[in-house]
């Protein structure tokens, strides 16, 4: 018998390279080591080429059948490789794999490149779109066509052959300067600390704060209270630290982050993609990326999204100056004579809010403890979908904190497996997401459902408490566990058009319009009690969080109006950018400064969305479904907020649909009419 060659060895060792023989086919991550990855991404990029080939040298006509719906069902070995690592690498990241990470980019952007520029391949699909009109398609198969052929000619297909050549190096430098990006954030966000040993210098911080910071020290082998950059200690620190200069140094070490020289600053990265994205604009006859980006999204065009925000910004920001001079006013009169800044504004604001409602996040977090919270939000979509959540030990995770759930309908049938995934670590990076391991398509009969996860940096517990979560954590869970009910409940035939693929100026309606439940008495009635007395969250809490829900709420929008207008700004230039980086973004942002602004301070260097992220030229897209969100809501509101017969419409007409059809019209069948911003302007005080 002749002897297997080691790379035969190898590949019959690599759990990619057969089929998962798991619950689902879910990832074995037990079973997955280091050097399978490479392999395995090798191998899949090489299947998808023979694919693309066998497609290519297809004697017979170019047909929708052999042509667009064969490329759809390319690659799936390649994705499968790609939905583990690029998870694994937001949410459980080390060294090696961000290593793997640098030599994958430009094998990636090449093997993408050589697909959406190969003409022979692109020939055959405007063959098929040409005649688009005589195929007797069905809207989805239509949708699939006309995104097929734009994915192309957006990519660069109808270049020259030398402009094709410089579209491939654009591409392939993009990947890396936004991977070494987010890698840097990463990086100097773990690289910060300060451990303080007097615990004088913690007054006014709850005793679980101090708890969790004295554990922060413990499992560096150190003794006292360690900060770090880590949301779960900056929020409740410059809400809460009576000490000045400390809130100061903390709020000035995470607004300088990948600021100040060294290996992790970041402004040369900014400005390197920033242009390269303008390149691969104009190479493809844009004059912007945002021009270039908004083609297919709900605004359309650069006009539409500067309307929203300033309209927005007409509407917001005279409050958020009155909410302003209201917080310095507080503050003046107990005692604080200086102007308030960015480090007092967290502290002044929260103590009047607790003066004004008498709430905080310490009176809340009780009845928001963390087992009772997953009961409620579960329980919320069985009352509204009829799907209901089990944990399934069977399914294998990738870490000991991460829990698998078998999702299954009324009847039993199962839906999909979801991974939930709550507590910081430093080989997680910051922030909330959504993500998937596998979508879901359908193939004859079969339809293979999806594996979804959400990934959350939430309070943990500590020695002597159980995880309790602050409110805004709470909305947090809502609002990414909405994106998982888009991404669980699609009833699509295509992997590119199921779930969460839509639009990205839509694919916030179905998690934003989630938020809306937290504050709604029968919601919490459902699951919010006190962890120690078991006593339901009493009726004058929930009002006093309704009343406090429009708390700044002129502020808050307008900060999101100022990461949209900075993003426009970025993704508008029309010439390469060669200036500061600081200087730049004070004027982008000029128009929605409310807190004085400091001079050596900057968000660009650390905002992942826009420069390691997919929200580039689409910030907007926040505040754009937020209008989508509050317009939806209102039907809950006159129908009931658990009302099956609404609840079905939206899951028929929003969450099954994925990007079968144009969003708008997809909402409009939901809504009966386009939406206005008048319900957000009711729905946050203004109007």
């Amino acid at each position: 018998m002749a002897l297997l060659t080691t790379a035969a060895v190898q590949a019959a060792e690599n759990p990619f390279f057969k089929p998962f023989k798991t619950p689902y086919e879910t990832c074995p991550f037990q079973e997955i080591k280091l050097e399978h990855y490479m392999p395995a991404f090798e191998e899949g990029m090489k299947q998808q080429m023979a694919e693309i080939e066998a497609i290519v040298n297809n004697p017979a006509p170019a047909t929708f059948e052999n042509t667009i719906v064969a490329l759809e069902k390319s690659g799936r070995l390649l994705n499968r490789v790609a939905g583990v690592f690029y998870n694994l690498l937001s949410a459980e990241t080390n060294d090696d794999l961000q290593a793997i990470a640098q030599e994958l980019s430009p094998k990636m952007s090449e093997h993408s490149n050589a697909i959406s520029l190969n003409e022979a391949l692109f020939a055959r699909i405007k063959t098929v779109y040409e005649q688009k009109d005589k195929l007797k398609l069905t809207v989805e198969q239509a949708k699939l066509l006309q995104d097929t052929y734009d994915s192309f000619a957006d990519n660069g297909a109808n270049l020259s052959e030398e402009d094709k050549a410089v579209y491939r190096e654009l591409t392939k430098k993009l990947g890396l300067l936004t991977l070494n990006f987010g890698q840097n954030v990463l990086k100097a966000t773990n690289a910060w600390e300060m451990l303080l040993t007097d615990e004088s210098l913690l007054a006014g911080l709850s005793d679980d704060t101090k708890q969790m910071l004295a554990e922060n020290a413990q499992k560096k082998g150190k003794e006292g209270w360690l900060l770090n950059l880590k949301p779960t200690t900056v929020v409740p620190f410059l809400k809460y630290a009576d000490n000045r200069d400390l809130r100061r140094e903390l709020w000035e070490a995470n607004n300088t982050l990948c600021l100040q020289g060294g290996e992790y600053d970041n402004r040369q990265n900014v400005i390197d993609i920033v242009n390269t994205r303008l390149a691969i604009a104009k190479l493809l006859g844009k004059q912007s990326y945002a021009e270039y980006v908004l083609k297919h999204r709900m605004a359309a065009n650069e006009e539409n999204v500067y309307n929203l925000l300033n309209q927005l910004l007409e509407a917001y920001k005279p409050v958020a100056e009155r909410e302003y001079a209201e917080v310095q006013e507080y503050a003046t009169t107990h005692g604080f004579y200086a102007k308030v800044q960015p480090w007092d504004w967290s502290y002044y604001s929260e103590k009047l809010k607790n003066e004004k409602y008498s709430i905080n996040d310490e009176i809340l977090r009780p009845y928001f403890e963390l087992e009772n919270v997953k009961k409620g939000v579960f329980g919320l979509a069985t009352k509204l979908y009829g799907i209901k959540f089990t944990r399934n030990e069977k399914i294998q995770v990738y870490h000991p904190e991460v829990v698998a759930y078998d999702v299954t309908d009324s009847r039993g049938k199962h839906v999909a497996v979801f991974y939930a995934d709550f507590h910081p670590r430093e080989g997680k990076r910051a922030g909330a997401w959504m993500s998937e391991f596998k979508g879901q398509w359908k193939d004859g009969r079969k339809d293979s459902r999806p594996q979804t996860i959400i990934v959350m940096n939430f309070t943990r517990p500590t020695q002597d408490k159980p995880a309790l979560l602050t409110y805004d954590e709470l909305t947090t869970f809502l609002h990414e566990f909405g994106h998982a009910l888009h991404g669980m409940l699609t009833d699509c035939t295509y992997e590119s058009l199921s779930g969460t693929n839509v639009y990205r100026d839509f694919v916030e309606l179905p998690s934003q319009i989630m938020e809306n439940w937290a504050s709604q008495q029968a919601f919490l009635d459902e699951f919010a009690v006190h962890y120690q007395t078991g006593e339901k969250i009493p009726a004058e809490l929930v009002q006093k969080i309704k009343d406090a829900a429009n708390y700044n709420a002129g502020y808050l929008c307008v900060r999101q109006l100022n990461f949209g207008f900075l993003d426009m700004a970025w993704h508008t230039l029309t010439e390469p950018f060669e200036g500061n980086v600081i200087a730049f973004e004070k004027a982008a942002v000029a128009a929605t400064d409310i807190l004085p602004v400091q001079c050596n301070t900057a968000l660009s260097p650390t905002f992942s969305h826009l420069f390691s992220g997919g929200y580039a030229a689409g910030y907007y897209s926040y505040k754009w479904t937020e209008v989508l969100a509050a317009d939806a809501f209102s039907v809950f509101m006159e129908n009931g907020i658990f009302d099956k017969k609404t609840a079905d419409s939206f899951r028929t007409n929003i969450l099954e649909r994925g990007s079968t059809e144009d969003p708008m019209t997809l909402y409009k069948r939901f809504r009966g009419q386009e939406p206005t911003i008048d319900a957000l302007l009711k729905h946050d005080g203004i109007k």
